[in-house]
């Protein structure tokens, strides 16, 4: 899909009828996106996302906790009863609520974000959750 000018998307912090907000390639580099509407209304804003890059330590916590997240949910699919809760709410794994904790700022929508139209397409390298990302990629174009 990279030559379609499509890009991997590499967490999906929220979604809701959507992408809401994770972590994806705008031109090659790590940035975080976040919808502009919490939720699809039928206007012409709900494919609109802020952009901003992120630091590579934010990068690494990111990624960490995605896989926590993604060996929850593969246990989870599989049937596995001591999956538990999802490791999002608190108290439910310290490691990944220590990573919140860290990212916090991080994920802070700053005032010089962009603001960038999104396409979401599945890649076909997989379906569903895995280390690598959620099965899609972003194709980002200016408004």
């Amino acid at each position: 899909m990279t030559d379609l000018g499509f890009e991997p998307v590499y967490t999906e912090n929220d979604w809701y009828d959507g992408p809401r907000a994770g972590l994806a390639a705008v031109d090659g580099v790590p940035h975080y996106f976040r919808a502009v509407n919490d939720y699809h209304r039928g206007d012409d804003q709900d494919d609109v996302y802020l952009v901003w890059p992120l630091t590579e330590p934010a990068l690494a916590w990111e990624r960490e906790q995605w896989a926590i997240f993604v060996d929850w949910d593969a246990r989870r699919r599989a049937g596995d009863a001591s999956a538990g809760p999802h490791p999002g709410h608190r108290g439910t794994s310290l490691r990944y609520d220590e990573l919140d904790d860290l990212l916090a700022p991080y994920r802070v929508v700053p005032t010089d974000a962009r603001r960038l139209k999104a396409e979401w397409r599945p890649h076909g390298r997989h379906k569903g959750y895995h280390a690598d990302g959620p099965g899609y990629d972003v194709r980002w174009s200016p408004l």
